[in-house]
């Protein structure tokens, strides 16, 4: 790859000043002063060094990260801080992809990856993957039996749709566990009203079987090992009817 498009893609700079910078001798490969813009470079083998700043890259990056309330899940801060303004710039030089948004006000494990292919895979409907919730509600819960069953809720367009069953996998005081293989409009929001049950707080704790970090603090990330990667696509359920 072109040296100058490696800081360009990473974001170090315009082209124009990205050639400047390799121009005025603000740039080394291996511990070497490069001042051609055209120099070819392997990123997963040189290390490229920009003013006194050693550039990081990932051949492959997926993330998990404990979104903090308050923040949106989108690129854009039209409506609130975006959930990238929370990550390192190491992070955020990559072009990532949001694997499953959550609500403003909802916290919890969001999947960010460089791989256009697995956001894909993961959001795909027909592809079914598990989510699991933790939900904290304003009134007691006695039964939540009906969302083991259809529940009629709207679609982002307003239009009535039935849900699939959910796994209610614990459901004591103001607390529950749901698991879910949609992603509805406020999905778990309208299950849960249409039990008579207001959502104080929604937290998403797990997908597929890969589980949030206990110790990962809100507004933290981390990358994924390729082992954690095929958690994602890995179905808790068969685990659990096994114990």
């Amino acid at each position: 790859m072109r040296l100058d498009r490696f800081l360009v893609n990473l974001k170090y700079g315009t082209r124009k000043s990205v050639a400047k910078a390799i121009r005025d001798g603000l740039v080394s490969v291996n511990g070497e002063t490069v001042r051609r813009k055209d120099a070819h470079i392997d990123p997963e083998r040189d290390w490229v060094n920009l003013a006194g700043e050693d550039v990081v890259y990932f051949s492959s990056l997926t993330l998990m990260m404990n979104k903090r309330p308050g923040t949106v899940s989108s690129a854009s801060d039209a409506e609130g801080p975006s959930v990238f303004g929370d990550l390192d710039i190491v992070f955020r030089r990559h072009d990532l992809h949001i694997a499953g948004r959550l609500d403003k006000d909802a916290s919890g494990l969001l999947v960010l990856t460089a791989e256009g292919g697995l956001a894909h895979e993961l959001t795909h409907p027909k592809k079914g993957v598990p989510k699991t919730y933790e939900i904290y509600t304003e009134s007691r819960i006695d039964s939540l039996e009906r969302l083991r069953h259809p529940v009629e809720i709207l679609d982002g367009k307003n239009r009535p749709y039935w849900t699939d069953p959910a796994e209610v996998l614990e459901a004591s005081g103001n607390r529950a566990v749901l698991r879910i293989r949609e992603g509805k409009y406020h999905q778990v929001k309208q299950m849960m009203a249409a039990v008579n049950h207001r959502v104080s707080h929604l937290r998403r704790i797990a997908i597929g079987a890969l589980e949030l970090d206990s110790d990962l603090a809100e507004g933290e990330a981390r990358t994924l090992t390729d082992d954690e990667r095929q958690l994602l696509f890995e179905d808790p359920s068969s685990d659990e009817d096994r114990d």
